[in-house]
């Protein structure tokens, strides 16, 4: 079973209750996370896989307000450092959940040629979130981008911390009636799993259900 992600704050909140101060003083990582940074991205070079860099969104701290609003102080970090096993620096990440008007959730498979969780099934949409962006927008524009559709419905849900030291900030997106989606390039397969979760198949590993049993319970 994989390590359980460390719960930084629960929802769930609507897009207007997710609040964030923008840092302009990036993050200034030690020399030697510096140097396996530069490592990680030449082998995704090595290996014929995107090997951009350039500047994400790191979580410098949060707090819930009375009114149960998540407030959040975001900083400039380099993208790389998400990369590092176990020194992303607290490199946020957006994570979009998608379900539609049955119940069933989106799954799709990473193609083995992408920079992170390659080869892997998630749930929905996922990346980087964006400097100067709201974790919210993240959830939206990811959909937008990975599987061409805009969700009827969004809300915020889970602030974890990563075994790899890595913020996810998770959310869900309900479709609209008759929606259809179409995958990126950064997606071999993809699958409606059912809206049971007991009854996904054999390739949705625990951390999934986990995810989606956290996101059911809102």
């Amino acid at each position: 079973m994989p390590p359980t992600p460390q719960l930084l704050a629960r929802g769930p909140w609507a897009p207007d209750e997710v609040l964030f101060t923008w840092s302009e003083e990036p993050f200034e990582a030690a020399s030697a996370a510096t140097e396996a940074a530069d490592a990680a991205i030449d082998a995704l070079r090595a290996r014929d896989s995107p090997s951009h860099d350039g500047v994400a969104t790191r979580l410098v701290a949060h707090r819930t307000d009375e009114a149960g609003r998540l407030h959040l102080t975001l900083q400039p970090v380099r993208w790389a450092l998400r990369l590092l096993p176990e020194g992303a620096a607290r490199s946020m990440t957006g994570q979009c959940v998608v379900r539609d008007q049955e119940g069933r959730w989106l799954a799709g498979r990473r193609a083995s040629w992408v920079a992170t969780w390659a080869g892997r099934w998630t749930l929905g949409a996922g990346g980087a979130v964006d400097p100067g962006e709201s974790p919210m927008r993240t959830l939206e524009r990811e959909l937008q981008e990975e599987w061409s559709v805009a969700p009827a419905r969004l809300r915020g849900d889970l602030l974890l911390l990563l075994p790899n030291d890595m913020v996810m900030f998770v959310g869900v997106a309900w479709l609209p009636a008759g929606a259809e989606v179409t995958p990126d390039h950064e997606h071999d397969a993809y699958e409606w799993w059912p809206a049971s979760i007991d009854a996904w198949p054999d390739h949705a590993d625990e951390g999934l259900r986990r995810m989606a049993r956290e996101v059911e319970a809102r």
